[in-house]
């Protein structure tokens, strides 16, 4: 009987590659380390836990280096070793690097913020919040099934709840993570009633197995699984903050802590268009003639919605910057949809997912930066208005360049060639696969955001009223600047850079 058992005992054992799941464990384990050394570090000591989560974090993005070799997947099939949960391939290891870069940088931000905080923001469990929230998000580019997908993303989301209302006291703190962990929650609940459905109709839960057995459905299963693709669309499309599921952001942005924000901007917008990226062009392909259109539709819409509600912010409104930033974030997530919709209608859908890709390891470098400049202003001008950046040039001439910088890449407009490379590249997406109007529509939009982004550029360089103040930068502020200005001027100079570390390699 042993005999016989053993043989079926081997059969179900699933080897584990542990090079190519490193990344995402490292991230946990060290969050894991930070929670338990916070019972027994000193109150004076706790600013060391910043930066073992800050050397956590460098270390997981470092470990991305050796799996450069060539794809690798772990957790296959026994049966099928080509049907895999996880698989290390071009696509996951560009967004992992965008993900754990932009863990990194926010962690840089937070360790001034925290300690800017005196003691309103406890120390062991924002780490260990930010660590676990930044696993999560590193594992869910790897996910080729839908398990383990939605896993990973509830893995991603809920530490930033926590994040979101971590200010003691703080009733605006409180209501931004209410409105945010109702949106995600729904989100998640709907996404997993349409994955319910998908699993019903097809009997796997495995990407690829689903974009094979989801064409041959029987007939009496049909509309089941045509109510599971909707339902699974609808989930994501919360995720990524599209319109009309966006309502949560300014109101979240402005309540977190800056660097949560910016945490969010990048890191959780990379999670939502992942997974997006993920179920319908690997999983879904078939049915394509259902998200492309609705796709489209949602990207015109998120666009104008966000590029509009920036336009009508007032400079003297309470926490306008943010709030500015928080509408652009919204009307970028719209151009971020334009290759994934055109996907549906190209020959080339892995070109259209790498102007997506490409778009966003753009927006991450520079939203970042434009958030990093906003964090240091927001030391003195705790309302945070877009006027309180007039004459930012007589006060520290360094960090007006460097946001000007970054908001011209925002804009696209020279000497920011990285934001025209990457709007040209989605603009070319949209009329390589026929969607002439999706174009016209982006390009209104473009118009739309320059003024606003130039207005708050020429605010950085007009007299400052009464005596200017100066800035003092904090060095891991300053080493946040340095690190997105230099990646945004490089990719300026050489940007069909961004485009060949962008190819995907997914198909």
């Amino acid at each position: 009987m042993s005999a016989l058992a053993q043989p079926l005992a081997e059969s179900v054992v699933q080897s584990v590659d542990w090079l190519a799941i490193a990344p995402p464990t490292v991230a946990a384990v060290v969050a894991l380390v930070v929670l338990v050394a916070d019972l027994f570090v000193a109150e004076s000591k706790k600013a060391l836990l910043g930066w073992v989560s800050v050397v956590g974090l460098a270390a997981s993005a470092l470990l991305l280096l050796p799996l450069l070799d060539g794809d690798r997947a772990t957790f296959c099939l026994t049966g099928d070793p080509g049907v895999c949960s996880y698989t290390a391939d071009r696509f996951t290891l560009v967004i992992q690097f965008l993900v754990l870069g932009g863990a990194l940088l926010a962690a840089l931000l937070s360790v001034t913020a925290l300690k800017d905080a005196d003691k309103e923001l406890p120390e062991g469990e924002f780490w260990f919040l930010l660590l676990s929230s930044a696993a999560g998000a590193a594992l869910l580019p790897a996910s080729r099934d839908l398990a383990t997908l939605i896993v990973a993303l509830e893995v991603a989301s809920l530490p930033a709840f926590a994040l979101v209302g971590l200010r003691h006291g703080d009733r605006k703190s409180s209501e931004a993570a209410l409105k945010f962990f109702l949106s995600s929650v729904t989100a998640t609940a709907v996404s997993l009633m349409g994955i319910s459905f998908v699993y019903a109709s097809t009997g796997t839960l495995y990407l690829t197995q689903i974009a094979e057995r989801i064409q041959n459905v029987d007939g009496q299963l049909h509309t089941l699984a045509q109510t599971g693709v909707v339902l699974t669309l609808i989930g994501f499309a919360f995720k990524t903050a599209a319109v009309p599921f966006h309502f949560w952001v300014p109101d979240t942005y402005v309540g977190a802590p800056l660097p949560v924000a910016a945490y969010l901007s990048v890191v959780g917008k990379a999670v939502g268009f992942t997974g997006l990226i993920l179920v319908t062009v690997i999983a879904l392909p078939s049915y394509a003639d259902v998200w492309g259109p609705a796709l489209a539709v949602l990207a015109a819409l998120t666009m104008t919605v966000g590029n509009v509600g920036a336009l009508r912010q007032q400079a003297t409104r309470a926490y306008s910057a943010v709030r500015l930033l928080a509408w652009s974030s919204v009307g970028q997530a719209g151009y971020l949809l334009v290759p994934i919709a055109a996907a549906a209608y190209s020959d080339d859908a892995e070109r259209s997912i790498g102007s997506t890709v490409a778009y966003a390891l753009m927006y991450a470098a520079v939203n970042l930066g434009a958030f990093a400049v906003v964090a240091l202003v927001g030391r003195t001008k705790t309302l945070n208005r877009i006027s309180d950046y007039r004459g930012l040039y007589a006060r520290n001439p360094l960090s007006a360049l460097i946001l000007a910088f970054f908001l011209l890449c925002l804009a696209g407009l020279p000497p920011g060639i990285i934001g025209l490379f990457a709007k040209v590249t989605v603009f070319s997406a949209a009329v390589d696969a026929g969607l002439g109007w999706l174009a016209v529509v982006m390009a209104v939009n473009v118009v739309i955001a320059l003024f606003y982004y130039l207005q708050w550029t020429a605010l950085l360089f007009r007299a400052s009223e009464g005596e200017p103040v100066k800035h003092l930068v904090p060095a891991p502020v300053t080493a946040t600047m340095a690190l997105t200005g230099i990646v945004g001027i490089a990719l300026s100079g050489a940007p069909q850079l961004i485009l060949r570390f962008a190819d995907t390699g997914l198909f």
